[in-house]
């Protein structure tokens, strides 16, 4: 038989049915974020198409700054949290969660926020002064040290493991001792907001849900106050 009359061999995906059940629990968890993400920041994001030099309008993006992120990012990592590292969670604990923790996020967010951006308003005006070279550096690093801890207490709190000021004071901390991964966070956040301010739907679409989920995953080996466990999520701990 000539080679043009044989068979030809069919290309086969050998991918097991735990592959794809693993693939799909982390889409599902994207998406649910995605769209929780930006459903809860739709004002913020409408106010940023209409206006756009926000730092002129403070009375106006000062309370959307600090009454709408916070809590969808720990309704975020608590969404997280009780879909587990490989599980899948109904979207309607997104919604638990962002009603659950929203008084909290804010509490949390208040103080982390008004130092980061006290510490951008001090890079934007001494930056053409003669001691711009001396104190912007360092207004850099404070602004980026508080926005990282901003994202790890929200982490602590939607877990429900520290309270009041202990948190506060917690989050600098870590992110400080963690100071490389801290460094990889700020890429990954600053790239993720840069590829949202570019392209708006598709990078809400995609990109809000994989960044936080890395964040999500590595907050998770920091350590507890008044110990050295790791973050464990109940649901993990009975398994």
């Amino acid at each position: 038989m000539s080679d043009a009359h044989a068979p030809r061999a069919r290309l086969r995906l050998n991918v097991a049915h735990s592959s794809w059940e693993l693939i799909w629990s982390h889409v599902h968890r994207v998406l649910v974020v995605n769209l929780g993400v930006a459903a809860a920041n739709l004002p913020l994001l409408a106010a940023l198409q209409a206006w756009h030099e926000p730092w002129r309008y403070p009375l106006l993006f000062g309370p959307l700054l600090l009454l709408l992120p916070g809590p969808s990012l720990a309704a975020a990592f608590a969404y997280f949290d009780a879909a587990g590292p490989d599980g899948t969670a109904p979207v309607r604990l997104y919604a638990r969660a962002y009603r659950r923790l929203f008084r909290r996020a804010v509490r949390v967010s208040a103080p982390l926020l008004l130092v980061a951006t006290a510490a951008v308003a001090e890079v934007a005006v001494l930056g053409s002064t003669p001691a711009g070279a001396v104190l912007v550096p360092t207004a850099a690093v404070v602004g980026a040290v508080a926005a990282l801890a901003w994202v790890v207490a929200l982490a602590a709190e939607a877990r429900e493991r520290t309270t009041g000021w202990l948190i506060h004071l917690l989050a600098p901390y870590l992110v400080v001792r963690h100071a490389p991964m801290s460094l990889f966070h700020l890429v990954l956040l600053g790239g993720g907001l840069l590829l949202v301010n570019q392209a708006p739907l598709a990078g809400l679409a995609v990109v809000p849900g994989c960044v936080l989920f890395v964040v999500w995953h590595h907050c998770r080996s920091h350590p507890l106050p008044g110990g050295t466990t790791p973050w464990h999520s109940p649901r993990n701990a009975t398994n």
